[in-house]
């Protein structure tokens, strides 16, 4: 008896008998009967099998009733859940999170509402406060209504190193400082993979989370510890380098640099440009002077002078302010004359910095100087050319 009745399973596996009674359903169904007849009669079919076995094969009726109707609550819900959405997370991927928090039956009730409504791809993520128990139509609506969403947001700028970045989410969190410098101590234990802590200069790595607290907007999830908010950022590091494809084109384009040595050469661009537009050329400058023909093959930079002081609890201070002994200080690891380029990324460095570390513009540039009050710098190959770029931004009252 079940061996006659056409759940709609492989012809293959059914055989000839299969594809008889198959064939005479579309005639009985004629043109306009379609995958809906057919999935209402054998439900039907079904029905009666089942129920004649016995009230005990309710059970087996659902689990096929499921194969053809998506699993669905009815409604708007009732109760409270609270459901945090990931940045870059795909439709299926909300769609588990709302399984696993009871909001909806099932991952295709969810996917199909969204299928259907145009604008369920301004979904954002964040945290959102939504009810247990929704229609899949229910939560997605619910999802487009930022009245559900619970803002608890912090803007990180880019550049600010991860001392600077501590202070921040603690004003923001109550969480204290130590903890979030607790956390940071195992950068792989917040989710840095460590094929990124590899240098071609054969210099040794002492792991930081320098460089992989990505700037941006975050919503801060109640309940944060600081471990779950720095791997929120450390994440986010990862999603935007990847759709960039950052390590790739490094190893491809840039002559044998590793990702972290152009992550550290982005800080610094970071750090010494005084305008975006400029990101690529001093990233170009970095390379040259430590890859290039520089006497010295050191940076040079000021800034890493300064990154050496906030890491041992001194105050910054204005180029023009330092002393001889600070500028060239033979225990600071990160010392302007050693050769190569510096342990660690001195700050966390934006997208556009990634970006001129990643794909710098051609030229031979060794030297800059800001000429005007915008921040825009001029490059020059020679130390010739520097002087006369340094007397232009004395005459604009740059320097």
């Amino acid at each position: 008896m079940i061996d006659d009745l056409d759940l709609g399973f492989d012809e293959q596996d059914r055989g000839e008998k299969g594809r008889h009674r198959r064939g005479a359903v579309r005639r009985r169904q004629g043109k306009s009967g379609g995958s809906r007849g057919k999935t209402l009669l054998a439900l039907a079919l079904a029905l009666i099998l089942l129920g004649g076995i016995g009230g005990g094969a309710y059970y087996g009726f659902d689990r096929i009733q499921n194969y053809f109707v998506t699993p669905d609550y009815d409604g708007s819900g009732t109760g409270e859940a609270i459901v945090e959405i990931k940045q870059g997370a795909l439709i299926a991927d909300m769609a588990d999170a709302l399984v696993a928090a009871d909001v909806v039956k099932s991952t295709k009730a969810f996917i199909e509402a969204a299928e259907g409504n145009a604008r369920s791809k301004n979904i954002q993520p964040g945290t959102y406060k939504l009810r247990k128990q929704m229609s899949g139509d229910a939560a997605v609506t619910a999802m487009l209504d930022l009245k559900n969403k619970i803002v608890n947001g912090l803007t990180i700028p880019e550049g600010l190193t991860a001392k600077t970045v501590y202070k921040r989410l603690s004003e923001k969190t109550d969480i204290p400082v130590k903890d979030f410098e607790t956390a940071a101590k195992d950068p792989e234990a917040l989710g840095v993979p460590d094929w990124w802590f590899k240098r071609s200069d054969g210099k040794k790595i002492k792991p930081s989370i320098e460089g992989f607290l990505y700037p941006d907007t975050y919503e801060i999830p109640p309940k944060a510890t600081a471990e779950t908010v720095l791997k929120l950022m450390v994440e986010n590091f990862l999603t935007v380098t990847g759709e960039m494809k950052f390590a790739d084109r490094v190893q491809a384009e840039r002559g044998g640099v590793s990702p972290y040595e152009a992550l550290v050469v982005a800080s610094l661009a970071q750090a010494e440009a005084g305008n975006k537009d400029d990101l690529g050329k001093v990233a170009r400058v970095a390379y040259n002077r430590v890859y290039g023909e520089f006497p010295c093959n050191c940076l040079e930079m000021d800034v890493t002078v300064n990154y050496y002081l906030e890491l041992t609890g001194q105050k910054t201070k204005a180029s023009k302010d330092m002393t001889p002994a600070e500028l060239d200080n033979p225990k600071n690891p990160y010392n302007r004359k050693l050769r190569g380029l510096v342990p660690t990324p001195i700050n966390n460095p934006g997208k556009q910095a990634l970006e001129g570390a990643m794909a710098p513009p051609p030229g031979k540039w060794l030297f800059f100087v800001a000429i005007d009050k915008e921040g825009h710098s001029a490059f020059a190959e020679t130390y010739e050319e520097q002087r006369r770029n340094e007397q232009k931004a004395k005459e604009a009252g740059i320097i």
